[in-house]
């Protein structure tokens, strides 16, 4: 909305506004959002909190399988934070960013829709008091259904010159500097399969407080900066990435995201006095997913989102290995489960899977430079 201010009064004939001129800067849209998003969400924050609290009652139901002190310790915890996200997130994307951008509405879409999926798994939740929220097969098919409809506007409408439209159906590869692969149309199979994965893979991580909240953060930077570089035509010759034009846009969303986590982590810091729910979990997993997309690097999402793919993996390997043999690879899993369950302490397993998102992400990014 303010990129729009700037356009109108600027380049209208409005007369010159000199502090307007800021709005130029794609570096000060993006620390505004930050900012901005943090300010929604703590300022939301305690009224919900206790909001959701009267509503929910007993609270997120707890796997009574699950880890015992976690019964006693997070019972009561209110869920469905994830609104107090998406309002910064949504938010602070909509004042600062270009609105006539498709890869922003491409986002909101997959944000909201996404969001909107995991707010009626999470009330499913709570009004059943079960951990089992809607239908699995249902929601992965309604999800497929969201990030086919937003990839296909950026493929109708997201070309601009000089970029080739094939792009916008082609897969990059890392450390390759013109190594394409047009899938065309299937494209939005690939892309489904790339933002339906991260977002699930997000939900399985949200499993203790905060450790989905930075890795979140974490993949948010690396793809704001990827963002930047690749949409920016000069920084993406130096480095031989694929220009995307307009793409950079999206670094005002990830920066959104990111002050919408810092605003939600003051709340969900151990002991947590709310949880992300599906609502989040969801909805900032397939933000990620699509933003892979839009700069057309989804296969350094693998990199980036290590963590989130290992837990993603532990899910898979163990229902599988146990269905087939009856026996568990995992303790439990996911797999930051199977850590408490070695004896390792809840902010142990948070803090070093911190540790390892952020180590992963400067892997991702070197990615970029080694061609």
């Amino acid at each position: 909305m303010f990129y729009w201010l700037y356009e109108h009064f600027s380049m209208g004939g409005h007369g010159h506004v000199p502090i307007l001129n800021l709005l130029r800067y794609l570096t000060f849209r993006t620390a505004m959002s930050i900012f901005t998003a943090q300010v929604i969400v703590v300022a939301m924050g305690s009224r919900f909190i206790r909001w959701m609290q009267a509503k929910q009652g007993k609270g997120q139901p707890i796997r009574a399988e699950g880890i015992q002190r976690h019964i006693v310790e997070k019972a009561g915890t209110p869920t469905m934070g994830g609104v107090m996200i998406l309002a910064g997130l949504i938010v602070g994307t909509l004042l600062w960013a270009d609105l006539t951008n498709v890869y922003i509405w491409a986002l909101l879409l997959v944000t909201s829709g996404y969001g909107l999926l995991g707010f009626f798994d999470d009330y499913a939740k709570v009004t059943k008091h079960s951990s089992d929220g809607i239908s699995g097969r249902m929601r992965l098919v309604l999800e497929a259904g969201i990030a086919m409809l937003a990839i296909t506007l950026i493929i109708l409408f997201g070309a601009r010159p000089p970029q080739t439209p094939e792009i916008l159906t082609s897969v990059s590869f890392p450390l390759f500097k013109f190594a394409l692969l047009n899938l065309h149309w299937f494209y939005l199979l690939f892309g489904a399969f790339v933002i339906v994965g991260a977002a699930n893979a997000v939900n399985f991580t949200d499993g203790l407080d905060g450790l989905a909240t930075v890795p979140v953060m974490i993949a948010a930077s690396a793809y704001g900066l990827i963002a930047y570089l690749v949409g920016n035509f000069i920084f993406a010759n130096y480095l031989q990435l694929h220009f995307v034009p307009g793409v950079g846009e999206v670094a005002i969303y990830c920066g959104a995201m990111i002050g919408a986590g810092l605003g939600f982590l003051w709340y969900n810091a151990p002991p947590a006095k709310i949880f992300m729910g599906d609502t989040g979990a969801l909805a900032l997993g397939g933000g990620i997913g699509t933003v892979a997309v839009a700069t057309r690097q989804e296969i350094v999402l693998a990199v980036i989102g290590g963590l989130f793919v290992a837990e993603a993996l532990s899910v898979i390997i163990q229902v599988a290995w146990f269905k087939r043999t009856g026996r568990r690879i995992f303790l439990m899993a996911p797999i930051h489960h199977h850590f408490e369950k070695l004896g390792w302490s809840e902010s142990t397993v948070v803090i070093r899977f911190w540790i390892v998102s952020i180590m992963l992400a400067l892997l991702g990014l070197a990615t970029l430079k080694l061609r």
